[in-house]
């Protein structure tokens, strides 16, 4: 779960079964009581239905949270962490790091550097969108070490140079505003 909508969805599906609950947060559900093994499966596939996956394997839910950390450090704050990501992360799960990257790495079959490589690409891409920051800008608020490392990233990922990217849409939304 990694938006608000994400979290309501959850509280009507927990409301309609009667599940009464403490917290809903990122990607996880903190109930009163344990739900019996039918109610478990009412939720799943009401959870199901809407998009949503219900995790109950312990390797997932790790997962699962190790993905909202980064989601949230990159997308829903102002200014990422000065540290390294990897003490950030830990920090954040009460986990060891190497813990953390070999159980990402064994699910998910890519690095927690290269998922936050990932996000940090649809981050530049959002602002590039925003028109309200230049490259370097950019390249300084996501803590690249400089705009030749964020564009060697950004094609690498894209396969486009950031300043092609930002005419690519300038050119659909003129076309988009034409039609």
């Amino acid at each position: 779960m990694v938006s608000l909508r994400c979290k309501m969805m959850v509280k009507v599906e927990l409301e309609k079964l009667g599940i009464q609950y403490k917290t809903i947060d990122l990607g996880m559900v903190e109930t009163f009581e344990i739900i019996n093994d039918e109610l478990w499966e009412k939720l799943k596939n009401n959870l199901l239905r809407s998009g949503l996956e219900l995790l109950d394997n312990k390797k997932s839910i790790l997962i699962e949270k190790i993905k909202n950390v980064i989601t949230e450090m990159i997308h829903y704050t102002d200014e990422l962490p000065n540290v390294n990501y990897s003490d950030y992360i830990s920090g954040k799960l009460d986990y060891d790091y190497t813990y953390l990257a070999n159980t990402f790495s064994e699910v998910k079959g890519i690095t927690i550097q290269q998922f936050i490589i990932i996000h940090k690409i649809e981050k530049v891409k959002e602002l590039l969108l925003y028109d309200e920051l230049n490259l370097t800008e950019i390249s300084n608020k996501l803590h690249y070490s400089s705009v030749a490392h964020l564009s060697n990233q950004f094609k690498k990922i894209t396969g486009l140079t950031p300043s092609y990217y930002k005419q690519l849409k300038q050119k659909r939304m003129n076309n988009l505003e034409n039609m």
